[in-house]
């Protein structure tokens, strides 16, 4: 029987050989990112009858662990596929927080809608972070910049080779304490400019969250490490080289007239939700907060000129990482001083303190999960 999001109970299956307090720890004093997984995992079924009629069912907490898949299954084939990142946070208290997971839930959805995969409850994902990060508490970090990060994800199971979207599907949640992004103190990273690739294009899956995007900036990113570089940016050449964003990040610009400027959303950007929280932040601090066309020519000329006088780059990830320099086939833009601009570092000390309970959230955007 299928039941509603609302009906939907976790069952929980402790893991049988979960790592050692002693393992736990050693993990914990370096976790890196993305290198090391909790012992747990949460899981929600979807089929489709019959009768035509979709629904949930299942959802339950398993131990973390391979996914036995048919050969045949469409993820395999057809990358009918999506995901999401978020974060959870420890507080002073002990007790554990997500930075704005409703807005993760609606842009699942928005990227459900896009790959034809069936929509999740809002309240089922936001439950099946709550009954993950519950049973793995203990993997939750408490260091500076450090947190556990939540990756949702939406496969087709199916197995067939039909071009059509899959009647089964599986969503899962899998945890992984997390340090710095980039690693170590903060600095500000070097840029690539991609002039080969195109991360996505008119009416493709640019807004959706899915793997063939990340996929297909991955040839622009080893360009990129062999030229030193942490990340690469991409233009639209057919947009005057309108800048768009990096291979996972926004990107926004600070003006020395107080405004602060970000690629608008057309089509092929993602929905960023810590590029939204940014503008929130920035309008707040009383700057004028611009989401238009900008394009590489001006970040050259503006830098050139003096009046744009810091880059940054932001994202579930890195949080907002300043950017130092842009590297180009014919040159470099080079960000004025150090590239750790005063308002980047600003906006993002107010961020983390959010998202860690030292700063006042004014917006509701916290969570308690555990």
């Amino acid at each position: 029987m299928t039941l509603s999001a609302r009906e939907l109970a976790f069952t929980l299956q402790r893991s049988s050989h979960p790592k050692s307090e002693a393992e736990r720890a050693a993990i914990l004093a370096n976790p890196g990112f993305g290198d090391y997984f909790t012992d747990h995992t949460a899981i929600v079924d979807y089929r489709v009858d019959a009768n035509g009629d979709g629904g949930w069912h299942n959802a339950r907490i398993e131990p973390y662990g391979p996914i036995a898949m048919d050969p045949a299954a469409a993820v395999l084939h057809y990358g009918q596929e999506i995901f999401e990142g978020l974060k959870a946070y420890r507080h002073a208290d002990g007790s554990v927080w997500s930075f704005r997971p409703e807005a993760n839930a609606a842009r699942f959805n928005t990227s459900a809608r896009r790959l034809a995969l069936p929509e999740l409850p809002a309240e089922t994902f936001l439950e099946s972070l709550r009954q993950l990060v519950s049973v793995d508490q203990d993997w939750v970090p408490s260091g500076d910049g450090e947190a556990l990060y939540l990756r949702p994800f939406m496969i087709a199971t199916e197995a067939f080779l039909g071009v059509r979207p899959a009647r089964e599907v599986s969503f899962r949640v899998i945890a992984s304490p997390a340090g710095n992004y980039f690693g170590g103190e903060l600095k500000p990273v070097s840029i690539w400019l991609s002039n080969s690739y195109a991360r996505a294009g008119e009416g493709g899956t640019g807004e959706a969250k899915c793997g063939g995007n990340y996929a297909a900036s991955l040839v622009a990113q080893m360009e990129a490490e062999a030229q030193g570089c942490k990340q690469v940016l991409f233009l639209d050449p057919f947009n005057d080289n309108a800048i768009e964003e990096l291979g996972g990040m926004n990107i926004f610009f600070v003006f020395k007239d107080g405004r602060i400027v970000t690629p608008k959303l057309n089509g092929h950007i993602l929905h960023g939700i810590t590029r939204a929280s940014v503008m929130q932040l920035a309008a707040d601090r009383g700057m004028h907060v611009e989401e238009r066309k900008i394009t590489i020519d001006e970040w050259r000329d503006g830098v050139a000129a003096g009046d744009i006088t810091e880059a940054f780059a932001c994202g579930t990830a890195a949080v907002i990482t300043p950017i130092g320099e842009l590297k180009t086939a014919d040159g470099v833009i080079a960000s004025p001083g150090s590239g750790a601009g005063e308002v980047t570092m600003a906006i993002r000390e107010q961020l983390l303190g959010i998202q860690t309970g030292v700063v006042e959230d004014l917006h509701g955007w916290l969570t308690r999960l555990v």
